[in-house]
């Protein structure tokens, strides 16, 4: 499974540099080619602002990576894998980090297991909302991770629910040490939610991770948006923090009239005797239908 998940690895090495694609073989043992390395990330930290996705589907990530977006997290489900594969073998060449379920692991142990299997089917490190016991396990045993701070969905219940975290000096400080715990665990970034800009800014001079900021404002190393929300596949209302490019919903919303629409005609022509037509059938030969009447009822 894994050579087929992992990327083109077909790509002469010659053509792969000219297109600036790095050579790399994943942890499950399959070669590809991939647009950055960790290291390479890493090294972008202070020097440019990198682009974040999460495609939800094969389309939305052959799209991100033939418009250049840098990097992509793609959410993953241990139990079926297949839709992250298929997102994986639609933008092989751009660096992803799956996104893992929080309660899929409740050990150590289980959180190594969990990578190992996200890599094994091509992903290039995991993105989690583990604690940093369990980055420290998943980092030690080789496996890439990023972790989440600010926000965290999940675990809202502990910040006072869906809401901006880090708007006081306690969580400004909680914030930043739970990233420290996390650098300190061995991650190579974080995923910051919605907390202040200017927080943001102070916490990514302070940190070796790279912090990617979804509704952080321009203070992250990576600008992250969902491409549901870029591509305006809903209608609203939108996240505060988002800001749709497109509208696809609309299209969809013709789509579905036109779908309406064509089954409607059908269902007319039937009425009236329209379709089918002589041109949707076909005719039988000079002299068939008399010689099958007769014989079928002369007794066969």
């Amino acid at each position: 499974m894994a050579s087929h998940a992992t990327g083109d690895g077909s790509i002469p090495p010659r053509d792969a540099a000219k297109r600036g694609l790095k050579r790399i073989m994943t942890l499950g043992g399959a070669y590809g080619t991939r647009n950055y390395t960790v290291k390479d990330l890493r090294d972008q930290k202070g020097v440019r602002v990198l682009v974040e996705t999460v495609p939800f589907s094969p389309e939305e990530a052959a799209a991100a990576e033939e418009a250049g977006v840098d990097t992509m997290k793609v959410r993953f489900d241990p139990n079926n894998p297949a839709p992250a594969i298929a997102i994986r073998e639609a933008a092989p060449h751009t660096f992803m980090a799956f996104s893992v379920p929080l309660i899929a692991a409740a050990s150590e142990e289980e959180a190594i297991r969990l990578g190992y299997k996200a890599m094994s089917v091509g992903a290039d490190a995991i993105m989690c909302q583990w604690s940093p016991k369990f980055i420290s396990a998943a980092a030690e045993a080789g496996i890439p991770v990023q972790g989440h701070a600010g926000l965290v969905p999940r675990k809202s219940t502990w910040t006072g629910g869906l809401k901006a975290v880090g708007k006081n000096l306690d969580e400004a400080m909680w914030i930043y040490r739970e990233i420290k715990k996390f650098e300190d665990a061995g991650a190579y970034a974080v995923e910051v939610e919605v907390i202040p800009e200017d927080l943001l800014k102070e916490i990514s001079k302070r940190t070796t991770l790279l912090t990617s900021s979804i509704g952080a404002g321009s203070g992250g190393d990576m600008q992250f948006l969902f491409a549901e929300d870029i591509l305006g596949n809903n209608p609203p209302p939108y996240p505060r923090h988002s800001k749709q490019y497109r509208e696809l919903y609309k299209l969809k919303q013709q789509m579905q009239e036109q779908r309406v629409s064509g089954f409607k005609e059908f269902i007319q022509d039937i009425k009236e005797g329209v379709f089918p037509g002589s041109e949707h059938v076909i005719a039988a030969p000079d002299g068939l239908i008399e010689g099958f009447v007769k014989k079928v009822d002369s007794g066969g």
